[in-house]
């Protein structure tokens, strides 16, 4: 028998049909110590609506079998739950249009999942059901490593990686701080290292570089040690 979610801490009904999108809201709410109720078609969202109370719903413009603008005005006829809009539209036009049928919220792809959960509390929190703070011991890592799918996600959000990227940076993941050489780099990443350059080294470090300021501008954490290498350093 599947377990109930706990009554005490917040539901958030996560409506997105995008299985990576919808994971990554999933994983940022569950460490926000709220639980994320994930559901892909508007059909399951009206169910569960029917079925038990939630605290908040996280609604996609774009579902495969409802406009999600057309489900609001549904949702509003049964219940008053808070309702933050997540949409790959940037048009005012459609903002205006989410905000006037009664969400609380507005978010555009592609978003920072922190931002998203900065927004629910602060929604919560003028709806009078605050989320108490999560008691972890430890902070987030920057980085998580997926090693089945290999991929690899820095501040909660994926990279999109080549093989030889994911190689060399999981390798720098599992060893913060130390310095690995161009020659043990490819060594590591590349099957047939002979059959390469260093400088290759050094255009794969450059679009890492790239990838990591995309998501954050300050990132500062892959590190080059003149004469010797690169490395990542423990960033705070």
């Amino acid at each position: 028998m599947e377990n109930e979610p706990d009554k005490n801490l917040k539901q958030i009904l996560v409506v997105e049909d995008e299985p990576a999108i919808a994971e990554n809201i999933a994983f940022a709410v569950g460490t926000e110590n709220m639980v994320p109720l994930v559901v892909a078609t508007a059909g399951e969202a009206w169910e569960i609506l029917k079925a038990r109370p939630v605290d908040l719903m996280v609604l996609d413009v774009g579902l495969p079998d409802e406009n999600g603008f057309d489900f609001c005005r549904r949702v509003r006829t049964i219940s008053n739950v808070p309702i933050i809009f997540l949409t790959a539209r940037q048009a005012e036009i459609d903002r205006i249009v989410g905000l006037e049928l009664g969400a609380d919220d507005y978010v555009t792809k592609p978003f920072s999942p922190r931002e998203l959960t900065a927004r629910i509390r602060a929604i919560l929190r003028r709806s009078g059901t605050s989320v108490p703070a999560a008691t972890t011991s430890e902070p987030e890592p920057l980085f998580l490593v997926d090693h089945s799918r290999k991929a690899i996600s820095y501040e909660g959000q994926p990279l999109n990686l080549s093989r030889y990227e994911f190689r060399m940076l999981e390798l720098m993941v599992r060893h913060p701080g130390q310095v690995f050489s161009r020659d043990q780099l490819m060594d590591h990443a590349w099957e047939e290292p002979d059959a390469s350059y260093d400088r290759t080294v050094d255009t794969h470090i450059k679009t890492l570089r790239a990838k990591l300021r995309k998501i954050n501008p300050k990132s500062d954490c892959l590190q080059t040690r003149r004469g010797w290498g690169y490395c990542l350093k423990e960033c705070p």
